[in-house]
């Protein structure tokens, strides 16, 4: 599953990682501590609550009724309040509540009077308090807080009112989280340029090599994954230039070779007597000789001739013009300058190869050049029978001739969109076949534009 908004880049994903790691385990510990220190803040106003009201009410219930006030208001804070419940109702408790009130009443005297009035209530709304017993600075709040009722005597009872503090959000440790993860995210950057600079000079070497252009040797440095990658890297770019310039050279030897006793056999069929014996060598050699040529094309490849800036459309048109000139049915769509950076030599022979294949099979070439996103198509129709889906990706495999279309009458090779393939590949680019509207194959070189074109 690929989230929509996830990064592509290892560095960005890296510094995401580790900062939501370090970010999420911080925020752990401080709802952690948050909670706990809200536990223990419970635990400890509770205490103190009954701890101060027993002291309170064995105080008070020393002094004489008059003098009573004075000692409650002295023994009152801004967040406690104690005063005389005058007509105060009781409520019923919760279980939680019941206990702390008999815990209470063991904190009084023995002698102390109606022990099984006193009542606790440990979560009380403002609005349930009259205004006169409420601590300073729960009025005009919405205070959580803490009552308890104590009798006195007969006549008086004490309500202590405190508010329940709130616990503090520990602000220390998100600030140590957010220095936590400003390092660690410095760290993933890194650790990550450390991983992400040789393997972007991995890619770049390994696109090099697609697209045909010399090998370059990749730095094998990073750590010992990363290193160990280019190594193999080094080593199979290696074996695979020296595989196929070894091909190269086997094709181009032999092919050569070929051309020396093919050339000595034409001299000697001109003096065989039997005209229709030698017509029909002649064909055989023919065929031969254009196989020869084929194959020397084929190990040519993408190798020896260098890169430059062309105009491909001139390039195009140029071929189109030599065609039409010896009579071949060929038709050219003028267009705009299209520059690209390639080998024009292997260009030229892929779409040389294109046409001669749409006039030998589809009666006729319509050649034009189609502007695309990131380079250019060069397209080449024609009005023969086609190629139907199942067949488009053999027709690239080499000596493959279709007998409904491409049969060994035309003089085909099976080599010639096979070397159209390897040269539109070696450039970055592909081969594409499609039918034509209307009858007949439509077939694309898409060329990108390369470094260093206009």
């Amino acid at each position: 599953m690929r989230f929509r908004f996830w990064p592509r880049t290892l560095v960005v994903q890296l510094i995401l990682v580790t900062a939501a790691a370090v970010a999420i385990s911080n925020i752990g510990v401080a709802i952690y501590f948050y909670k706990n220190s809200e536990a223990q803040t419970r635990n400890f106003n509770i205490e103190r609550m009954i701890d101060r009201t027993a002291s309170v009410a064995a105080t008070v219930r020393q002094f004489s009724q008059k003098s009573r006030l004075v000692v409650m208001q002295n023994m009152s804070r801004q967040e406690w309040r104690f005063r005389e419940a005058k007509g105060y109702t009781a409520n019923p408790m919760t279980a939680e509540e019941a206990v702390l009130a008999k815990r209470l009443a063991d904190a009084l005297p023995q002698n102390h009077p109606r022990k099984n009035a006193i009542a606790v209530h440990l979560h009380v709304s403002l609005a349930n308090i009259p205004e006169e017993l409420r601590p300073i600075r729960a009025r005009g709040t919405d205070a959580d807080l803490i009552q308890t009722i104590v009798p006195i005597d007969a006549h008086t009872t004490l309500s202590s009112v405190l508010i329940r503090p709130t616990p503090v959000w520990p602000l220390e440790i998100m600030v140590a989280a957010a220095v936590a993860g400003l390092l660690a995210s410095a760290g993933a950057v890194f650790m990550a340029r450390r991983v992400v600079r040789p393997l972007s000079e991995l890619t770049r070497a390994a696109a090099a090599v697609a697209a045909g252009s010399a090998t370059p040797h990749v730095v094998e440095q990073g750590p010992e994954d990363v290193r160990n990658a280019a190594i193999a890297f080094n080593a199979m770019a290696a074996n695979v230039t020296k595989t196929l310039e070894s091909q190269r050279h086997l094709l181009s030897a032999v092919g050569h070779d070929l051309r020396t006793p093919l050339t000595a056999m034409r001299i000697n069929l001109e003096f065989v007597e039997d005209s229709e014996l030698r017509d029909g060598l002649l064909r055989n050699l023919d065929e031969l000789q254009a196989l020869t040529e084929q194959v020397l094309a084929a190990a040519k490849g993408a190798g020896g001739e260098q890169r430059r800036s062309v105009d491909l459309s001139a390039l195009v048109e140029s071929l189109c013009t030599d065609l039409d000139e010896i009579g071949e049915p060929v038709s050219w769509a003028n267009h705009s300058p299209a520059p690209i950076f390639c080998r024009p030599n292997e260009i030229k022979r892929a779409v040389r190869n294109l046409v001669e294949n749409a006039v030998a099979y589809g009666h006729k070439a319509d050649v034009r050049i189609a502007k695309t996103g990131d380079g250019y198509d060069v397209v080449v129709e024609d009005e023969g029978p086609g190629i139907s889906e199942t067949d488009r990706q053999r027709v690239f495999e080499p000596f493959v001739r279709l007998e409904s279309s491409r049969n060994e009458a035309t003089g085909g090779t099976g080599l010639g969109l096979t070397l159209v393939k390897a040269i539109a590949e070696g450039h970055g680019g592909a081969v594409i076949l499609e039918s034509r509207p209307g009858g007949g194959l439509r077939a694309r070189i898409h060329l990108p534009r390369a470094a260093g074109s206009a």
